[in-house]
């Protein structure tokens, strides 16, 4: 055989064995048509009452959207779970940074699931997520047990907007959430400051995480959020700092004596925990029991709920006009261009503005 010869045949490549695909095309054909599908109101409903956890997800996200054409079908569908809610005890939790909101919501709400038999769903107000992208997907991932436990729900929050657009998408996937089933709603305030205020007017019980010896550069957060607290939880007691935990739990318990009464007569209560250890997690939701059933008999409980769905009413009338504003046709022709003059310091802020309002309501009048 000639050099030429046996040069090609080396070369040559034998054909081997077909790779299968990576996914398996029955399935991605399935997953395609399920996507491509359009559900109704109705549909969202049905499955959200049956408690379909993809249905669930999508309607969220149909709430959360920013888009015209899903604001309808996103009112209709918790219209129409409205009825199904308002079975769950919805808790408030908020903490100074590094007080462990993570790792005591993982194990609170995992004792909650397994030993009291709750279905759980973690919810979060954000509204600093425009900027800083927010910290509740990282949060998801340290919930290594509530992530993976069939029993509890965990939802990032919306990923952008102000804070009360983002309050109101909470208060409505709360209300999807105990329409699907789940009997304890936690609403996570991811930022500090006006989130605080916003997350405990949408709950039944606010949770307050603290740290020992935290410095007094926190005092400011501390006070505001102390009137609000039901219970403050000094967390991390555990190790050479149960002692620090301790002196931290009496300090606060003496200091909520200088505030006035609740209206609920609820006196608030000042505990400690450790979520690694998992000491004191389960006084943390006999609190809350003792809460509820103290609450409920003297009414407050359900003055408090109808409080909310008035706070509710005045929030949705002005999402609404603030939607119908921006989308109104004549509004979005003009806005570009008084934006410009703004940008380019050519007017005031009240001229445009009024201009616009003027445009708007002049156009409902006719």
């Amino acid at each position: 055989m000639s050099r030429e010869k046996r040069s090609e045949g080396a070369l040559s490549v034998q054909k081997g064995v077909a790779q299968p695909p990576s996914i398996n095309p029955d399935m991605l054909n399935r997953l395609k048509n399920s996507r491509r599908k359009r559900l109704t109101a109705d549909d969202y409903a049905d499955g959200i009452l049956h408690g379909d956890r993809t249905i669930l997800s999508r309607a969220i996200t149909l709430i959360e959207s920013n888009l015209p054409e899903h604001y309808d079908i996103a009112q209709a569908v918790v219209e129409r779970c409205l009825p199904a809610s308002s079975r769950s005890v919805r808790l408030g939790i908020t903490g100074v940074p590094g007080a462990g909101k993570s790792t005591f919501i993982d194990t609170f709400g995992t004792i909650l699931t397994r030993h009291y038999g709750r279905r759980l769903a973690v919810l979060a107000i954000d509204p600093s997520s425009q900027q800083s992208g927010g910290s509740i997907m990282g949060d998801k991932t340290r919930m290594e047990q509530l992530s993976t436990d069939p029993d509890a729900f965990i939802r990032p929050s919306p990923s952008a907007g102000t804070l009360g657009g983002v309050a109101r998408k909470t208060r409505e996937t709360i209300i999807l959430c105990e329409a699907a089933g789940f009997d304890t709603i936690l609403v996570e305030t991811v930022g500090v400051g006006q989130s605080e205020t916003a997350a405990h007017s949408m709950v039944d019980f606010f949770l307050v995480l603290m740290l020992a010896g935290a410095g007094d550069e926190l005092q400011g957060i501390k006070r505001g959020i102390m009137e609000m607290a039901d219970t403050i939880i000094i967390t991390k007691a555990d190790g050479s700092n149960v002692r620090k935990a301790e002196m931290a739990r009496v300090e606060y318990k003496n200091a909520l004596h200088l505030f006035p009464p609740s209206p609920s007569k609820w006196n608030p209560r000042v505990m400690t925990c450790s979520s690694l250890e998992k000491r004191g997690i389960a006084e943390v939701w006999e609190t809350i029991r003792d809460y509820v059933s103290i609450t409920k008999s003297n009414g407050w409980f359900w003055e408090r709920r109808r409080e909310q769905a008035v706070t509710r009413m005045h929030e949705t009338i002005i999402d609404t006009l603030k939607h119908s504003f921006y989308s109104h046709p004549e509004v979005m022709a003009l806005l570009p261009e008084l934006e410009k003059q703004l940008r380019e310091g050519e007017t005031t802020s009240y001229k445009p503005a009024l201009i616009l309002l003027d445009k708007y309501f002049n156009s409902k009048g006719q």
